[in-house]
């Protein structure tokens, strides 16, 4: 007997890749548990695997900065609940964080791929769900989008909740309408200048010199983030040419206003729409009429 549920939750996080850096991601989950009926003839009440499962995704993986544990670019080092953490790419593309324990997940592989992440999945899941269920099948999947999509890493310091980890990220839409047309042409150069980018905040950004293990003289050649939350101190160094810089918290609704007001110097005399997603199935839109 088996039993399943599609869509069960959306993974938005973001995972180190030696080619393209921080890569934002958004990944839609569908499992299908396998076993034997149980004393209520069921294998495992729905609401028990909304509860359940996804809230292991969510504490495992979701809003997390995914690590490829045996990767000969990474080096880890732990002091008193922070990990430091030193992405050794080549070309002066560096990546380097200090943050909370919690912020990370370590996939045992050399590269975060599909694979790699749904076996880590279903092993966080699988030991945790009750006897009568011998087999799990997850499904990792992209949402399929006909238009537009980019990649990006943020981090919330003003966030309550896991959003103010400082490397989290989205696979995101984004819509453009000029005078209520849409404009696929200016949506995919957003797009294309937001590809697996890093948004940071003006107010977060710091001298390299100023961060808390600085020791390299290559950082030149990149921006430094730092800033406390309520989950602790994070720091983050992060090449310039994968870097945005913006003057305003990085919230959707924030983006989606900074592509609105910039398109509209340009564009006096019509209207605009820009509607920006925030991974799956959610976003802001802000409108501007001249």
């Amino acid at each position: 007997m088996k039993l399943f549920v599609k869509d069960l939750t959306v993974i938005d996080s973001t995972y180190l890749c030696p080619d393209r850096g921080l890569v934002g991601e958004s990944w839609l989950v569908d499992i299908e548990l396998g076993g034997s009926l149980n004393d209520m003839d069921m294998l495992l009440d729905f609401g028990q695997v909304k509860k359940l499962i996804k809230r292991l995704i969510d504490d495992k993986v979701d809003h997390k900065l995914l690590v490829p544990r045996r990767s000969p670019l990474c080096k880890v080092s732990n002091s008193e609940g922070y990990m430091q953490l030193d992405f050794q790419r080549p070309h002066g593309k560096s990546i380097h964080l200090r943050c909370p324990d919690e912020a990370y997940t370590f996939i045992d592989s050399v590269e975060v791929s599909n694979e790699a992440l749904t076996a880590y999945v279903k092993a966080v899941v699988l030991e945790q769900l009750p006897n009568n269920i011998q087999d799990i099948s997850i499904n990792l999947r992209h949402e399929a989008i006909d238009g537009p999509y980019y990649h990006y890493s943020h981090g919330l310091k003003k966030h309550d909740g896991n959003c103010q980890r400082i490397a989290h990220g989205h696979r995101s839409t984004i819509e453009i309408l000029v005078d209520a047309e849409s404009d696929v042409d200016l949506a995919t150069s957003w797009a294309m200048k937001w590809r697996n980018i890093y948004l940071g905040s003006a107010n977060d950004e710091i001298s390299v010199n100023d961060i808390s293990f600085y020791q390299q003289q290559e950082w030149q050649q990149h921006y430094a983030f730092a800033y406390q939350s309520p989950q602790g101190f994070f720091e983050l160094v992060v090449p310039k040419q994968e870097t945005d810089i913006l003057p305003c918290e990085t919230t959707v609704e924030n983006l989606a206003a900074y592509i609105a007001q910039t398109l509209s110097k340009a564009m006096d005399g019509h209207t605009l729409k820009v509607i920006a997603y925030e991974g799956v199935g959610k976003g802001a839109i802000s409108e501007v009429y001249r």
